[in-house]
């Protein structure tokens, strides 16, 4: 390649596969980042099991994103399947769980990344951390200035990926504090949202004495007439969890719930169940096996005297969500360089060999896998992209 070199800003998910797709092709490559360390955000991704993907039809899958038809030529691109393969082409077993959700089978986070960061050093890529991007001069080859402390180094790359993701988790590095220098050279930024968050409501010290901390399981949550099945957790705060995940968009719009705490029982046949002497809530409870929670949220929301208000309670419990949590808690966030500014290999339209991935870019996605599998999609395009655009010579 006549020493090209390439330049990724960024070590998370996306960037270090977009460094390991260029490095791939003999291109020299270096990754910068603001952390002392590599892989900041995989490791926070992987707390609790690293959830890599998802094993449902890909027909499937792109619809859980918020443009489909576009995630699903992407996926066409680098699937789940292709994700999968790449983790055991690494060392690591793969399993579908009970969920459908794929997970790394017995080996923790931190050794996957190890042998992924040993890859990339096999490959050649070389790692300057604790640097912060600073400015991008120039029209190609480009001229990046980082900072380290009080100094300031500067770079010469020939193709570029920004992966500085997006405005949450900015203990891992995703501050945003890009957006400002993206704006100054002409690149339109949406401005960020809480993702995968949850919402606040106020309890009362009665109801959390018995459910805080505590999930409710096997519901049926309705935003703006979408239904997902799933869970929620109770918190101090108000409700978070998987159910809640998958409203976002929903819920910006119109911040209520409807919960079904028995979605797949009718109101007759939840009357039916009912035999005993023991009184209307007693009955409830133990027949409809509603847990101590849910009786305790439906007593908190509802306030049920009758079977007739159980049952409209435990079928359609209305809760009224006040407000989002702070982005810096959410697992994602929404907002981003605009889709319009890109490519299909994800260049910038206005800055020719400078590319974009990861969720620096506008995507949205509830957890499940599919934030880490549109990381490595993006980062996988990028990367390509950039080794294309070196090996026309420009």
């Amino acid at each position: 390649m006549n020493g090209a070199f390439a330049v990724i800003i960024g070590a998370g998910p996306a960037g270090l596969r977009a460094a390991e797709v260029i490095a791939q092709k003999g291109i020299r490559t270096t990754i910068f980042d603001q952390k002392a360390s590599p892989g900041r955000k995989f490791l926070v991704a992987g707390r609790g099991g690293l959830n890599i993907t998802h094993s449902e039809p890909l027909e499937e899958f792109a619809e859980r994103y918020d443009h489909p038809e576009r995630w699903s030529t992407l996926l066409e691109r680098f699937s789940p399947n292709d994700l999968r393969r790449w983790f055991e082409k690494l060392g690591v077993e793969t399993y579908v769980g009970t969920s459908g959700r794929v997970f790394p089978r017995n080996i923790r986070t931190p050794m996957i990344l190890e042998l992924w960061l040993e890859r990339l050093d096999t490959l050649g890529v070389d790692f300057q951390v604790g640097r912060r991007f600073h400015q991008m001069l120039g029209s190609g080859p480009y001229d990046l200035v980082f900072q380290r402390g009080k100094k300031y180094q500067l770079v010469t790359a020939d193709a570029v990926i920004f992966a500085l993701g997006g405005a949450s988790w900015p203990q891992t590095g995703s501050d945003a504090l890009w957006v400002e220098e993206f704006r100054r050279l002409g690149v339109p930024v949406k401005e960020f949202v809480a993702a995968n968050v949850g919402w606040e409501h106020p309890w009362s010290e009665s109801f959390l004495s018995i459910a805080d901390g505590k999930p409710l399981k096997n519901l049926q949550v309705t935003c703006a007439e979408k239904a997902i099945k799933g869970e929620l957790m109770i918190t101090k705060y108000g409700l978070e969890g998987g159910a809640l995940y998958q409203l976002t968009r929903e819920l910006r719009v119109s911040p209520a719930i409807e919960i079904d705490f028995k979605p797949d029982t009718t109101p007759s046949e939840l009357k039916e169940r009912l035999r005993g002497e023991a009184s209307i809530k007693e009955q409830v409870v133990k027949t409809w096996r509603l847990s101590a929670a849910s009786a305790a949220l439906i007593e908190e929301i509802a306030h049920p005297k009758t079977l007739r208000d159980w049952v409209s309670a435990v079928k359609r419990c209305r809760i009224v969500l006040e407000r989002p949590r702070p982005i810096s808690e959410a697992i994602s966030s929404a907002g981003g360089v605009s889709w319009d500014q890109l490519t299909d290999d994800l260049m910038l339209v206005s800055l020719p060999g400078v590319f974009c991935a990861g969720e620096m870019i506008d995507w949205e996605a509830p957890t499940g896998g599919y934030l880490m599998q549109g990381c490595f999609v993006t980062g996988t395009i990028a990367g390509e992209g950039a080794a294309k655009w070196i090996a026309k010579g420009h």
